[in-house]
C-alpha cells in the first residue's frame, strides 16, 4: 500500500499532470495555495529529505531541474520552491515532493 503519490505514479488515481519523464512527476497539487501550485515527485519512493541517500544526489537535482523547466512553461518568472521534511514542517504525504508555488507575492519568513 503506497501513498497517493505512489497511486497517482502508476495512474490509479486522476491528477491534471504537467510533466511527466522516466525519474518524476509533476502535477497541480490538489489543495493549492497559491494561483499556480504544482507538486514535483520522484517516481522513486524516498519518503521525505531525510531519508534520501547519496545515490539520489542527481534525482533530487533533477527534481529541481524540472521546476524551473515547468515554471517556465507556466509563465512563472517570479517562485517559491519548498521542500517540508517531517510533519513537524508541514509534511503531509511521506514522499519527497518539492512544491512550485506562484502567481502572487509571498512574504518572508514563511509562517
Amino acid at each position: 500500500m503506497g501513498t497517493i503519490f505512489k497511486k497517482i505514479i502508476d495512474k490509479e488515481i486522476p491528477a491534471k499532470i504537467v510533466y511527466e519523464d522516466e525519474h518524476c512527476l509533476a502535477f497541480h497539487d490538489v489543495k493549492p495555495q497559491a494561483p499556480t501550485h504544482i507538486l514535483i515527485i520522484p517516481k522513486k519512493e524516498i519518503p521525505k529529505m531525510a531519508a534520501m541517500e547519496g545515490a539520489d544526489k542527481k534525482l533530487i537535482g533533477h527534481l529541481y531541474w524540472v521546476a524551473n523547466e515547468v515554471a517556465k512553461k507556466e509563465g512563472l518568472s517570479d517562485y517559491r520552491l519548498v521542500v517540508n521534511n517531517g510533519a513537524g514542517a508541514g509534511q503531509e504525504v511521506f514522499h519527497l515532493h518539492v512544491h512550485l508555488l506562484g502567481g502572487r507575492a509571498f512574504s518572508w519568513p514563511p509562517g
